[in-house]
């Protein structure tokens, strides 16, 4: 009989996932699954991923146990399946095909258990001239015209937006929306499925309304020209004297009044619907800022609604009023972190534990999931004959 893991609160307590390690969105979905309360095993592989990371920093193993298991191992995927029996989602990222020839594809885990949500975590996607080669967010967004809307000058580069766009939010958010809606499906129906989340999928999504406006006329198929690209001089960035800046998104008319208002243009300003004295117009607001420091500024604009603030590093971040106020960052065992996101009323969500590190839960999660292959592996023969 399997001895239940005491609660640990969030919305998706009960819920048991059992991740296949790999870099990048799927564990920070699988991360994002444990921040609400999911009981998530990762099962690392002997040596690790090789990026050479210290597991004690990765925070995308936050709020999970480990296990060490060998897939390439003769027992191996045995004991995966073992885990698979017990799970009700299972997340791997591996490329098409390799769950398969490692014995824990959809086929062999539905086969074990029907129920199970298995989600698929991919660039390219499961099929398409594509999906057998290797790739990276650059390459997903760079494809799905999505990077080249991003960036500021209409003749220059775009905006590299770190891998924060493309595997973040158009493949882990996906890839967890996913696995949650078959979830429910799962639970009201006894049917699991596989969810296929291919980055190029959501990271073209993202852009749904960007294409609305395209067709009706109302954005241009060039960066930097454009209301919410940079093209617009009262929603980007400016430089204050101290070469700090400023991030400015006074969108609507009565923002915008107070915005020139406060930066003391209000009568020299060239009206903001010719589009033909935008130039104009952000060389006076560039000429303005570059009066005075970032804080300075911070102080002007702050408690006003003329939607201006001051553009932090990763380090200022937490220490930032409002994000102070919200606990919007938490630190855990030494390590600074965004908190879990977002927030629930009745099932708060929290970080419980730091980074699990390879194989360091294999012991209590034997215990908790029954999987007694765990620390006994099947491919000792004595083990073989005593689980016979």
């Amino acid at each position: 009989m399997t001895t239940p893991r005491p609660s640990q609160g969030g919305p998706l307590s009960g819920v048991r996932v059992v991740e296949l390690a790999g870099i990048g969105p799927g564990p920070f979905a699988a991360m994002l699954l444990a921040d609400l309360g999911a009981d998530v095993v990762r099962v690392d592989r002997p040596g690790g991923p090789g990026l050479g990371v210290d597991p004690a920093y990765d925070l995308t193993n936050r709020n999970k146990r480990s296990v060490l298991v060998d897939l390439k191992a003769d027992g191996g995927p045995d004991t995966v399946l073992d885990l698979v029996e017990r799970a009700d989602i299972l997340v791997e990222g591996y490329r098409p095909g390799v769950a398969e020839r490692l014995g824990v594809g959809p086929e062999a885990c539905l086969a074990r258990n029907p129920r199970l949500v298995y989600g698929r975590m991919t660039g390219w996607g499961q099929d398409g001239p594509l999906a057998p080669t290797a790739g990276h967010d650059i390459a997903y967004l760079a494809l799905t015209g999505t990077l080249g809307m991003i960036g500021p000058d209409p003749d220059g580069p775009p905006t590299v937006p770190a891998n924060l766009v493309g595997d973040y939010a158009g493949g882990s958010l996906y890839l967890v929306i996913g696995v949650l809606a078959a979830l429910q499906h799962a639970r009201a129906h006894g049917e699991g499925q596989v969810v296929d989340a291919a980055i190029v999928d959501g990271a073209a999504h993202l852009a749904t309304m960007i294409h609305g406006m395209l067709a009706a006329g109302g954005w241009q198929d060039r960066r930097g020209v454009n209301l919410l690209d940079g093209g617009c001089p009262f929603y980007g960035t400016y430089e204050t004297s101290d070469g700090g800046y400023m991030a400015v998104g006074a969108l609507e008319q009565q923002f915008y009044d107070e915005f020139v208002r406060l930066l003391g243009i209000e009568e020299s300003a060239p009206a903001r619907r010719d589009l033909a004295r935008w130039p104009a117009l952000r060389e006076a607001v560039a000429e303005r800022f570059r009066t005075r420091t970032r804080q300075e500024w911070t102080e002007v604009f702050a408690g006003t609604d003329a939607c201006v603030a001051p553009v932090l590093s990763l380090r200022e971040a937490p220490g930032h009023p409002h994000l102070a106020a919200r606990g919007t960052f938490v630190e855990h065992e030494g390590l600074v972190q965004p908190a879990p996101a977002p927030r629930f009323s009745a099932t708060p969500g929290a970080v419980r534990t730091g980074p699990a590190l390879p194989g360091g839960d294999t012991a209590e999660v034997a215990r908790d999931w029954a999987v007694p292959a765990l620390v006994t592996p099947v491919s000792d023969p004595a083990a073989k004959e005593q689980q016979a």
